[in-house]
C-alpha cells in the first residue's frame, strides 16, 4: 500500500483549486435544480470491481511486453488492486479468475482484509487447458462433444462456487470460447444444446443467494459461429436457466456499431440484466481503457441504468475487463474507474423531467440536445471531491507516481518474461 502520508502530500497541493472548483460547479449546477451534494453522495457509494487479471501486463495474439513489477501471484495482484482502491475509492472489490487465483480461501480472505477489499463475482476458466484437468478444451468445453469433456468443465466451474462461497462471493460468471471456426464443422443446434445441459448442471449447483452470470460475445477464439454470440442467445440461456440467471454485458463483445445502451435497456426491461464488463474498443474486442475511444456510449449506457435505478430488485454487477498492452495496469485502471463514476455522474444530472417531456412530445433535437448538456458538463470537481472526503487522492494518477509505488514492488518483485501472445 502507499503510505497516507504521500497521498496527504499530494492533496494538500490541490485541495485549494479542488474547493474553489466544486463551489463554481455547485452555483452552475444550482441553477439547473440539481444539489452537487447529492450527486456526489451517490457517486462516493459507487464502486466498480476490478479484475484480479488486470493488474498484469496483458498480450496480443502475437506478443506480451510485461512491465516492471508485475504480480507474482493473486496476493501480489491483490496488493496491487488494494492501491487502486486506496486511491481512488471507487473499488472496493476484486473478481479473481480460476485457476488463475486459486489459493487458499483463509489466506485469500486475510490478504483481502489487510487491503481493504472483498471478493466480487467468482470467473471460471474453461476457454484454456489446465495442468490439473485431464482432458483438452481444444474443441470446446461445456458444449463438447465428449461428455466427459463437459463433466470435467461443470465441475471446474462447481468447484469455483465452492472457492466463491468461502471467500464471501456471490455470482459466478461464466464465459466460454465454445463455436467453431469452418462452416460445417459442428451442429449448431446440438452444440446449443449441449451447452444448455451443461449450464443447467452449473446452476443446480448454484447456492441460493447466488446469481449466475453468462456472458456473451460475437467471436473469438471461435471465428466463424461461436455459441454465446450475442444478447439474444444469452436472453434465452437466462430465460431456460432461471430466475437467478442473468446476461452479463461486455461493451467489447459485440458487432461494430451495435446499439449496447438499446441491449443494456431491452435486458433491463425482462428483468436479465445481471452487469457489466466496461471496457473501450475501436475494432473488436480490444479491451481498451474504459471510455478512451467512446465515453458517449459509456455515458448513454449509464442513462439506461439511472433511469432504471428504482426498479425493484435492479441490481446489476459493476466490473471493469481490461488489457494493457503498453500502460502501466494500475494507472489505466484507476483511470478506468474514475471514467465510469464519471458516466455515472453525468448520467445523474440528466434533466429527465425534460427529457420526457421532449420524448412525449417527439422533439427528437431538444431530447438529444438535453443528454449532450448533461455529458458535456464537466464532473471532475464532483469526483475529485468525492475522493478526498473519503481520503482518497484527489488526483489518484499524480499521487501513485509521486509514491514510487511501481520501482519499490519491481526491487522484490522478479522480473517477468516476454513471449507469445496471450492475455495474463
Amino acid at each position: 500500500m502507499i503510505s497516507k502520508d504521500s497521498v496527504e502530500r499530494s492533496n494538500a497541493a490541490a485541495e485549494a483549486t479542488l474547493r474553489a472548483d466544486y463551489d463554481a460547479l455547485g452555483e452552475h449546477l444550482d441553477r439547473r435544480g440539481i444539489d452537487i451534494a447529492a450527486v456526489k453522495d451517490k457517486v462516493a457509494a459507487y464502486g466498480v470491481a476490478v479484475p484480479s487479471w488486470g493488474v498484469g501486463t496483458g498480450g496480443t495474439r502475437f506478443a506480451r511486453f510485461p512491465g516492471t513489477g508485475e504480480p507474482r501471484d493473486v496476493f501480489d495482484k491483490l496488493d496491487d488492486c488494494g492501491v487502486i482502491h486506496q486511491l481512488t475509492g471507487a473499488t472496493p472489490s476484486v473478481s479473481l479468475h480460476v485457476p488463475w487465483d486459486d489459493a487458499d480461501p483463509a489466506a485469500l480472505t486475510a490478504k483481502a482484509e489487510e487491503t481493504g477489499l472483498r471478493f466480487d463475482a467468482m470467473n471460471s476458466n474453461t476457454f484454456q487447458d489446465h495442468e490439473s484437468h485431464p482432458l483438452s478444451y481444444k474443441y470446446g468445453s461445456l458444449s463438447h462433444t465428449d461428455a466427459a469433456v463437459r463433466q470435467q468443465a461443470v465441475e471446474h466451474n462447481l468447484y469455483v462456487i465452492e472457492l466463491g462461497q468461502k471467500i464471501g462471493s456471490k455470482a459466478l460468471t461464466v464465459w466460454v470460447g465454445d463455436g467453431s471456426n469452418f462452416p460445417g464443422q459442428t451442429n449448431m443446434t446440438r452444440q446449443f444444446e449441449r451447452y444448455l445441459d451443461s449450464a443447467r448442471s452449473i446452476y443446480s449447483g448454484l447456492p441460493e443467494d447466488w446469481r449466475l452470470f453468462t456472458e456473451h460475445k460475437m467471436f473469438e477464439p471461435a471465428f466463424y459461429s461461436t455459441v454465446v454470440q450475442d444478447w439474444g442467445t444469452n436472453y434465452l440461456i437466462a430465460k431456460e436457466l432461471g430466475d437467478r440467471a442473468h446476461c452479463l454485458v461486455d461493451l467489447g463483445h459485440h458487432a461494430p456499431n451495435v446499439n449496447i445502451e438499446m441491449i443494456v435497456a431491452r435486458l433491463i426491461q425482462f428483468g436479465k440484466l445481471g452487469g457489466f464488463h466496461f471496457n473501450d474498443s475501436k475494432y473488436g474486442d480490444d479491451d481498451l481503457d474504459t471510455a478512451a475511444i467512446d465515453p458517449y456510449r459509456l455515458f448513454l449506457v449509464f442513462n439506461e441504468l439511472v433511469d432504471a435505478a428504482d426498479t425493484p430488485g435492479f441490481d446489476p454487477a459493476h466490473m471493469l475487463d481490461q488489457s494493457h498492452n503498453v500502460t502501466d495496469p494500475i494507472e489505466s485502471l484507476m483511470s478506468s474507474a474514475m471514467e465510469v463514476q464519471r458516466a455515472y455522474a453525468q448520467a445523474l444530472i440528466v434533466d429527465r423531467t425534460a427529457l420526457e417531456g421532449f420524448q412525449q412530445d417527439n422533439d427528437a433535437l431538444m431530447a438529444t440536445t438535453t443528454l449532450k448538456r448533461a455529458f458535456r458538463t464537466d464532473v471532475e470537481p464532483i469526483l475529485a471531491m468525492a475522493r478526498l472526503e473519503k481520503g482518497a487522492a484527489i488526483d489518484p494518477v499524480a499521487a501513485y507516481r509521486a509514491s514510487g509505488y511501481r520501482a519499490r514492488v519491481a526491487e522484490e518483485r522478479p522480473a517477468s518474461a516476454g513471449g507469445g501472445g496471450g492475455i495474463v
